[in-house]
């Protein structure tokens, strides 16, 4: 006998702006307790260091949330110069500072545009990445190193936003200003901006490290679409015990399950059809766009993902809503 999930069988997107100091898990956590929903996932982690826009599914998205795992994305990142750290941020102990020496503008663009184009990256061991189970940063913080291989990245463009190359000690008022360069940086999965800020600085013979990190897109989800925590917890709960949260005015700030995947072509089928498609069972229709998934509707309802056969006809490859 299957076992009864708790909370409520709420589905949909939410598009979570994740604060800095907590893990993506932890805020995936809060949102499925703030939904009280049966079910959640979250498609690419965020180090706690870093904000921005994590995409959290709830329900029958869950089952498409492997689409978006492959999206590229797009950060703005803060890279302190002449520092290098045991992280690779700011998080970390301080291992070796440098002079910064000085470059132009146009000295420092064509340095930024050389790490443009595929290349090859090797994740950093403070990261999510899991080494037989378990995240690298765990072997890392017991001072273990673990061998990790190189992987295919594209930066697809990296933009300068700001920078300086003046360093001060604290004033009076304890401020202090330190090197530093501001990028966005549009690239494919799997890059790690951290990885590139350390790059960038053995490049300038500096070293650095991140002491900012923010995500403003991952595709197809942008930070106008992000809600916070906090409002989350100011729009939709009480200080009140008594007062339940209002989930059905929750439920209208998500995203349909749908909204993830609009590159694959819609088809909608008829009863019979649909009858067919709760068995796993092929339907005699040949889409006349050629597609590595298609979006099974029926009566207006996204019911199946399928994919083409042997004979161009569509077979369910996984079943939603059903």
């Amino acid at each position: 006998m299957a076992r009864k999930r708790k909370g409520r069988p709420v589905n949909g997107i939410l598009v979570l702006d994740k604060p800095s100091g907590i893990t993506s898990n932890k805020a995936l956590q809060k949102v499925k307790h703030l939904f009280n929903a049966q079910k959640a996932g979250h498609t690419g982690s965020l180090d706690p260091l870093a904000t921005g826009v994590l995409p959290i599914c709830l329900g029958e998205a869950t089952k498409i949330s492997h689409y978006l795992l492959d999206a590229n994305k797009t950060y703005r990142a803060k890279c302190v110069l002449g520092t290098i750290t045991t992280t690779g941020d700011s998080d970390g102990e301080i291992l070796v500072q440098k002079t910064v020496d000085e470059l132009s503008k146009k000295e420092l663009l064509e340095l930024l545009s050389g790490f443009e184009g595929a290349q090859q990256q090797t994740p950093p061991m403070y990261s999510a990445l899991k080494h037989n189970g378990r995240p690298l940063y765990e072997y890392a913080r017991k001072g273990i190193v673990i061998e990790r291989k190189s992987r295919p990245v594209t930066i697809f463009n990296i933009t300068l936003l700001d920078y300086s190359f003046v360093s001060q000690a604290s004033d009076s008022q304890g401020v202090s200003t330190q090197a530093f360069i501001e990028i966005e940086v549009q690239c494919s999965k799997g890059t790690y901006i951290r990885t590139l800020c350390e790059d960038i600085g053995e490049k300038l013979g500096c070293g650095a490290h991140i002491s900012a990190l923010r995500r403003i897109d991952s595709e197809p989800f942008s930070l106008s679409q992000a809600i916070s925590l906090e409002q989350l917890l100011s729009q939709f709960r009480s200080d009140s015990p008594d007062d339940k949260p209002d989930f059905e005015a929750m439920d209208q700030i998500l995203l349909t399950t749908d909204f993830a995947i609009q590159q694959f072509p819609a088809v909608h089928i008829n009863k019979d059809q649909l009858h067919k498609i709760q068995h796993g069972m092929t339907i005699e229709v040949q889409p006349e766009i050629d597609a590595s998934d298609y979006r099974l509707y029926y009566d207006d309802t996204l019911i199946a993902l399928a994919v083409l056969d042997d004979h161009s006809n569509l077979k369910p490859k996984r079943l939603l809503f059903l």
